[in-house]
């Protein structure tokens, strides 16, 4: 550790060596960043940002099952069933279990649901203006189609 100016302890840089230049780490880098500062915006009105992508595909897809659920989430299906337990505890989301497969669920947001994605997609938005600010609106397109090919084709 090394003096600032004022006398206080300054850590040295950190030496990443290689990590510098993995896609891979910059690519998680980017995405922890990203997270923390939506999750400082969705703590503003109480929520949390994790529930954003579920409200949201429940939304756009009522009567969704858990399990075609979990595969747009990109998540395992013992990881969402406590997140869909919150929200069915909540009252943000509403189960129904189908006559013909009593071990099937199909899910639709409650009107407290929909309010709570109205905000949360506020809040969502203005992340996303900040993205663009550093993304740039030029390169948007390109960029999420390199992520896109990057969900889809690594192993």
């Amino acid at each position: 550790m090394r003096r600032g100016r004022n006398g206080d302890g300054v850590a040295a840089p950190i030496k990443l060596g290689p990590l510098e230049h993995w896609v891979g780490f910059n690519l998680r880098m980017a995405q922890e960043h990203a997270f923390a500062a939506f999750s400082r915006r969705s703590q503003e009105i109480g929520e949390n940002p994790g529930r954003f992508a579920t409200l949201t595909l429940i939304a756009r897809n009522p009567g969704i099952s858990q399990t075609e659920l979990s595969h747009a989430n990109g998540r395992d299906k013992s990881s969402l069933t406590p997140v869909v337990e919150d929200l069915v505890r909540r009252g943000l989301v509403e189960r129904q279990r189908l006559r013909e497969d009593r071990r099937t669920y199909r899910l639709r947001l409650t009107p407290a649901g929909k309010r709570t994605l109205t905000m949360l997609t506020r809040c969502a938005r203005r992340h996303e203006r900040v993205l663009d600010s550093i993304i740039g609106r030029r390169e948007r397109m390109r960029f999420l189609q390199v992520l896109k090919r990057i969900a889809a084709e690594v192993e």
